[in-house]
C-alpha cells in the first residue's frame, strides 16, 4: 500500500470546499489514515518550498498558505500518489481538465485547492514534515476486498 500527503489549502479552508475534496478522494477509494488541520509556519514553508524559495514569487505563496489553517492528510492506496495526482489536475486551475479537482474548482496556479506528493521520495519526505508517526494510523485489510482485486495487493 502506498502512502501520499495531500495538503488542502487555505483557499479550499476560504471557499467551504473541504468536504467536497475530501469526498472526491474517499469515492475513488482511497483511504484517509491521517488527518488534521494545522497553521503552517515560516520554517515548515522554506522546507516545503525549498525549491521556491528564491523566487521572487515566494513571498506571495508564503502569505497565502498562512492565511488560514491548512488541513494535511495521509492518503492510502494502491498506487495512491499517481491517482491522487490523476484526480487533483494540472498545476494551473485554468489548464486543468474538467472532472479533476482543480478543473473543477479552481482558476488559479497558486491558489490551486490542493497540493499533493509527486513521487514516492516526496511523499516520504513531506509526510513526515507534517506528521509524526503516531498520527498515521495502520488500517489493516479494512474494505480492501472491496477495492481491489485480490492480485492487485
Amino acid at each position: 500500500m502506498e502512502r501520499t500527503l495531500v495538503l488542502l489549502k487555505p483557499s479550499t479552508i476560504e471557499r467551504a470546499l473541504v468536504g467536497e475534496i475530501v469526498n472526491r478522494f474517499e469515492k475513488k477509494g482511497l483511504r484517509i489514515v491521517g488527518m488534521k488541520m494545522m497553521q503552517l509556519t515560516d520554517e515548515i514553508l522554506a522546507q516545503h518550498y525549498a525549491h521556491l524559495v528564491k523566487k521572487p514569487f515566494f513571498p506571495i505563496l508564503k502569505a497565502s498558505m498562512m492565511k488560514t489553517p491548512v488541513i494535511a492528510m495521509c492518503l492510502e492506496g494502491v498506487d495512491a500518489i499517481a491517482v491522487v495526482r490523476y484526480i487533483t489536475g494540472y498545476t494551473n486551475g485554468r489548464k486543468a481538465d474538467p472532472g479533476t479537482i482543480r478543473g473543477d474548482y479552481c482558476m488559479s496556479n497558486q491558489q490551486n485547492i490542493v497540493h499533493a506528493s509527486d513521487s514516492p521520495e516526496a511523499a516520504v519526505e513531506e509526510l513526515n514534515r507534517f506528521f509524526r508517526p503516531e498520527e498515521i494510523f495502520d488500517m489493516g485489510d479494512l474494505n480492501l476486498d472491496r477495492l481491489y482485486a485480490v492480485d492487485e495487493l
